[in-house]
Parts: structure tokens; sequence; C-alpha cells
């Protein structure tokens, strides 16, 4: 008992702890709201507290029966790994909260495993060995809280008959299997049972973030037992209304482009967002974006579907949706079935490239990249060691000079399609360029300034006349920060230009990456059948909605309702427009066969 309630209290205490060190996210919070915030996190505590009090409560019981220190031993062992975990994950979710704004799960894991070096770029040295001294220090805290609480006598054989004491102890911790659960209920244990506030970060605060990353590395791969909302018929009739999958009539649709066989280049730039083509105390930030979108086609309602690269290169480049609870990426056998534009274009002779300043092993980006019909990818290990001077790798000047270079010494055969994907506007933010006083804001301008001496001499070249660039976010946007709204913090800009397109114009048709696919083959003449969630922004036929996810929600956006689903509280978060609550039951549906194809590729 002593045990289970000793991590009962430690949890409880990590919350206020959570909100005093982001004081500024909680500065309008009262005493009642971190009371509030403690009882309603109880439930997920007293959960991992059983867990964890399992392997005690089998030793207490061992120890009925003999008297030897080995037990003391390995009960020390015990809680010092325990210890160390919990501090490590305690600290690694309040490091990472500012970044990410949803408390730990799996994803930092995947990422780590793939590439140890890409995933901790983001940070500097400084904070790596603060983080790791306040680990250490935590988990010998802990430790010393442990032993000193449970370990203060020397294991003795208790002086009552063995037998009854087991029964005892053996009935309280089998009995440690209602907490664990959350009851006899039908609805097991799960982030829901902690959302009690209409203010997100108090049900953040709520949450152990131990138990979350528990929660999401074991449900993992149950695709097909996820988000299950209503009937599967139901899920499919509700689907097929939002779905096109047709070319719609020539006379009907708007050409955005004065040619079917365009060179294309996608421009995917890092954590862009709609806010920075904007002016911040009289000064652009993307000064060269503002002056594309006034000569190119600009998409005034565009939305990224997800909030990291991975899940964002397949929303682009296989219209394939962003999954809240996992990535696509992470599976090489399920990505090896995605459609992908690269491959529908390879038949009529595009031969598709990919530069990157990073390592393209990242998140298994090259098993997916190659799957998806890239024949050649240029990254960090085919730049000398001098280039690689950012914490990403190459900076995106360098990178665009290689492909310009590559160009001229060496022209492509026409049509081509070639992927650029930057990274200098990314955490920490560290550039070679000097204009903004705020960091952030300075990569970029800096990212933009590359995009602009990228286009001008591509202007000056023979391909020019008969290229369409793309220009397009990975995922949602950096800035501002912290930006609680979701439906602010997805919006992108997306842009075509180059000489291939046809006249200035302006969309406001609601869309997202994955529309991207159909779109574009479409404006080429070309079926999209395959990209079974991607829609033609321009077919006036076609359903018109904006589908996003985080881990913690989806949004379903149309001109009508704009509407955000909290999936661990089970309930709507946001729900704006003239037809209140009309997105729900679609959403809903999509994300269920979202994950029903997930679970069959």
């Amino acid at each position: 008992m002593a045990t289970y309630l000793l991590f009962v209290l430690l949890f409880v205490l990590q919350k206020p702890f959570f909100m005093g060190y982001y004081h500024h996210l909680y500065r309008e919070a009262s005493l009642t709201d971190y009371l509030q915030v403690m009882y309603h996190g109880l439930p997920l505590d007293l959960s991992l507290a059983g867990y964890l009090t399992v392997i005690p409560g089998l030793l207490l019981i061992a120890s009925v029966w003999t008297r030897s220190h080995r037990l003391r031993r390995i009960g020390l062992t015990y809680f010092g790994v325990v210890a160390f975990i919990m501090a490590a994950v305690f600290i690694i979710d309040l490091a990472l909260y500012d970044f990410w704004d949803f408390r730990l799960d799996a994803t930092p894991l995947f990422y780590f495993l793939s590439s140890p070096k890409d995933s901790l770029a983001g940070v500097g040295t400084g904070f790596l060995i603060k983080g790791a001294i306040a680990i250490l220090l935590y988990a010998l805290l802990l430790y010393v809280v442990f032993r000193t609480v449970l370990f203060r006598a020397s294991l003795t054989k208790l002086p009552y008959p063995p037998m009854p004491v087991t029964l005892t102890l053996l009935l309280l911790t089998v009995a440690l299997f209602l907490p664990i659960r959350g009851g006899l209920s039908v609805s097991t244990m799960n982030l829901s049972k902690v959302y009690f506030s209409q203010q997100k970060r108090l049900n953040h605060a709520a949450i152990n973030p131990a138990f979350s990353f528990m929660y999401s590395i074991t449900h993992q791969n149950d695709f097909d037992r996820q988000y299950r909302f209503m009937a599967s018929e139901q899920a499919e009739n509700l689907f097929e209304t939002l779905t096109d999958r047709t070319i719609a009539p020539a006379d009907t649709m708007p050409k955005l482009l004065n040619t079917t066989r365009p060179n294309i280049v996608f421009l995917i730039l890092e954590s862009f967002s709609t806010h920075l083509m904007e002016h911040f105390g009289g000064t652009p930030v993307a000064a060269n974006l503002d002056s594309l979108a006034n000569e190119g086609v600009l998409f005034t309602n565009m939305y990224a579907n997800s909030f990291r690269t991975d899940r964002g290169l397949a929303s682009i480049i296989s219209a394939y949706p962003a999954q809240p609870g996992t990535s696509i990426m992470k599976y090489a056998e399920k990505t090896e079935n995605l459609p992908s534009i690269p491959r529908s274009l390879k038949s009529l002779g595009y031969t598709p490239t990919y530069y990157y300043g990073g390592d393209a092993d990242f998140t298994n980006m090259r098993s997916y990249l190659v799957s998806a019909g890239i024949e050649r990818i240029i990254s960090e290990k085919d730049f000398s060691q001098s280039e690689r001077s950012g914490k990403w790798g190459v900076h995106d000047h360098l990178l665009m000079r290689r492909l310009l270079n590559d160009m001229k010494q060496t022209p492509p055969k026409e049509p081509f399609i070639t992927f650029v994907q930057t990274s200098s506007s990314h955490e920490p933010f560290e550039v070679p360029y000097r204009k903004l006083g705020d960091k952030m804001l300075n990569a970029f301008a800096y990212t933009d300034s590359c995009v602009g001496d990228f286009l001008r001499e591509l202007r000056g070249m023979p391909q020019w006349a008969n290229t369409l660039v793309v220009i397009v976010p990975d995922h949602w946007g950096c800035y501002p920060r912290p930006l609680d709204n979701p439906l602010q913090r997805h919006t992108i800009p997306l842009l075509f230009v180059g000489g291939a397109v046809k006249e200035a114009r302006k969309i406001d048709t609601y869309a997202s990456q994955i529309d991207i696919a159909a779109t574009l083959l479409a404006q080429m003449g070309l079926s999209h059948k395959e990209f079974v969630f991607s829609k033609n922004i321009l077919n006036p036929d076609a359903p018109h909605f904006a589908f996003f996810t985080e881990p913690s929600l989806f949004g379903m956006v149309t001109a009508e309702n704009q509407l955000v689903y909290n999936l661990d509280a089970q309930a709507t978060e946001m729900d704006e427009g003239r037809a209140k609550g009309q997105n729900l039951e679609a959403g809903k549906a999509y994300l269920q066969k979202l994950y029903d194809d997930l679970a069959r590729r």
C-alpha cells in the first residue's frame, strides 16, 4: 500500500511543477485550476501506479517465505530503474511540450531510433547537457525517496502465519487490476478520463506523460480497431460523399497551366505558415513569397495535414492523410503500396529526383522516397564536410545552389520532376543570415531569400518557360508560438509559379496538402483514381474541405463549418461557422476509413 500511494503522490506533485515550469502558459490559472488538474489527473496516476506496484507486490509476497537479502537487492534495482525511467519521461516531456504542444507519446522514440543525430538537431548542446543533468538529479532524488520510505528496515520474516499473509497480499496485488483498468466498466483506461475543462492547457496538465507514452507504445499497430466511431457501412457511405475520383469535364475545369506536360519543381519549405506572409514591425519576413503570390496562383484557404515532416511528405507526395496516432512512414511495407505523384508521372518520361540537405534516412525517409518512385536522392552525404555546417546538415542556399549547378552542368531531360526539401527554418533557427532581430523570424526570412535567389536564377534558364514551381510547407507553421487555435496553426500557403503558369489568380477553395496530387494530375489531363483521399481543388463537383490531424485531434474545415474534434476528450474542441456541427460525423467517418485503409496497406 505504501508503494502504491507513494507512486500516486509523486505523479500528482508533477502536475503543479509542470504548470509552474510553463507559467507563461498558465498565468491565468487559479489555485482552483491547479487543484482540479491534480484531481482530474488522478485516474491516469492511479492506473500507472498500479502497473508499477505489481512487481513490488510480488516481491513482498516472496518475502513472506524467505529472509533472503537477494529480494532486497532486486527491489532496490527495480526502484532504481523506475526512478530513472520516471525522471527521463518527465524531463523529456517537459522539454518537448514547448515545441510540440502535446504530452509525450511514442513519436520522439520513432524519430530517435531512425536517426539520433537528426532527432537531436533541433536543440543545442547546452540544452541537451542541462536536460541530462536534470534527468540524473531527478532520478537520484526519486531513488533516495524510494529507498528512504520503502526500505527503512531490513527485510525480515513477518511474525504471522505465512499462508494467510500470502493470500492477503496476493488479493491486494490482484486488486491492482481495478485502478489499472479504470474499474469494471466496458471502457478501459485512456487519456480521455482526465479531460475536464474547455481550456486545452488544463487538460494537458492533467495528463500523466508516462501513461501517455506507455499507451501510445501499446496501441501502435491495431489500426483496424482504432477510431471506431460508427458502423462500417455508415462510415463507407459518408466517406463516399467526401471523395473525388473523376476528371471534371474540360469546359468546367479552370486551366492554371499553359501546358499539360510541364517540368515540375516542388519547393517543400520547413515549418512555414501563412502568418509569415505578414509584416512584423513594418519589415516583411517572407518578402519573396509575398511577391510571388501576386504573380502566380495562390491558394488562400490551404491547410497542412499534420505537424511533422514525415507525415507531411506522405500528404504532399502520396496524398495520404496524416494519422493522429502514428506515421505511415514507420512502415516500409505499407509505404511501398502508396500511390505517389512521381510514380504516376514516370510512365510519361519524367525522371524524379529529390534534394535534401539533411539525413535522408531520418524517419525512414529514403525507403519512402524510393518506394514513391524517386530515382535519385541528393542528401547531406553528397556534400562536402565543410558544407554541412547547419544543425540539420546543409543550409538552404547551398542546397538550392547544388540543384542549379546540376541543371546547368547536366541539363535534365524534359519534362522532369524535382523535389527540394529545405531544413534551415527549423529549430534551433541558426542560419548564415542577418536581417531580423528575432532569431526565429530571421531563419524564415533566410529561407525565403534562398527561394527568391533560386527562382531568379531559374528564370534565366531555358527550362523556365515550361516549368511549374509548387511552393508548399511540409507541415503546420512554427510561427507564431504558442498558437493555441488549431485552425490558425494549420493554415499554410500554397503557390503555383513559373513560366508554365497561365496567369496570376487567387483560389479561395478549402483544401489541404493531400489535394495537391489530384489537382496537379487533373491539370495534366491524368486520372487520380488511385489517390483515394485526394480531391481536385478546381473540380466544381468535388467536395471541398480540409482535413488535418494532430496526436490528440482532427480538424474538418469547410466554408460553412470549421470543426476540431479532440480525440482524447472524445468531444468537440472548436465549432465555428454558419453550420455548426455539420462536419463532425463526416470527420469521424473520414478518420475511421483512413485507419481502415492503413490496416489494409
